[in-house]
């Protein structure tokens, strides 16, 4: 060989073999893919015990529903409503067409009612009433009789006078008064009045 390097005897120089980097990397990259791995699955074992974290949050609401329950006590029943035998009419008259409170009476009574005075009505509601009617009672009477009379002519307006004394009411006949309501309609009402559907109340069930 030329050069600075020269070879005497019987004995060559031995040459080293290359150190096989690429199978350290390998190495290298495989020991940090199991660790990550194995670091991963233990993570995934602590969120099992530890409740779920997130998705069991969002499963939780999915679950939550809420269902309608009946109350025990039905709206309007604080006060026991009275029965048409108990209530005294009177029938008045505020329009120019003659004959309509006696008819009226006499409808009213056919249908279980007590009729009171028929006759027209005073100069404060004579020929001043524009609707189908009025009717006007004591105060006690407005969640208590007023409703009741109010099945039987649907429309009329409802008044109570605070100095008014004792139980009667007055229906007072108006301008588009055109008959009573018709008598099923007006026993459907009663029936619905007397029997009210109970209201439900919002239970979540989580």
């Amino acid at each position: 060989m030329g050069g600075q390097y020269r070879i005497t005897g019987d004995k060559y120089p031995r040459m080293r073999r290359p150190r096989r980097r690429g199978k350290l990397v390998v190495l290298t990259v495989a020991s940090v893919t199991v660790l990550g791995v194995g670091g991963w699955g233990t993570l995934q074992l602590i969120d099992v015990f530890t409740g779920g974290g997130d998705a069991a949050s969002a499963a939780g609401t999915k679950a939550c529903g809420t269902t309608a329950k009946p109350s025990a006590s039905p709206a309007g029943a604080a006060k026991p409503l009275p029965r048409p035998g108990t209530i005294t009419v009177n029938v008045l008259n505020a329009t120019t067409r003659s004959g309509l409170a006696q008819k009226t009476a006499d409808e009213l009574k056919k249908r279980g009612f007590r009729i009171g005075e028929v006759a027209n009505a005073p100069a404060t509601f004579d020929k001043k009433v524009k609707g189908t009617g009025v009717l006007l009672g004591p105060a006690p009477a407005l969640d208590t009789a007023l409703p009741v009379l109010g099945t039987q002519l649907a429309g009329a307006e409802r008044r109570t006078d605070p100095a008014r004394k004792g139980v009667e009411l007055d229906l007072i006949i108006g301008d588009a008064f055109r008959g009573l309501t018709a008598k099923a309609d007006a026993d459907k009402a009663l029936t619905a009045l007397a029997n009210p559907e109970p209201v439900s109340a919002s239970k979540k069930n989580c």
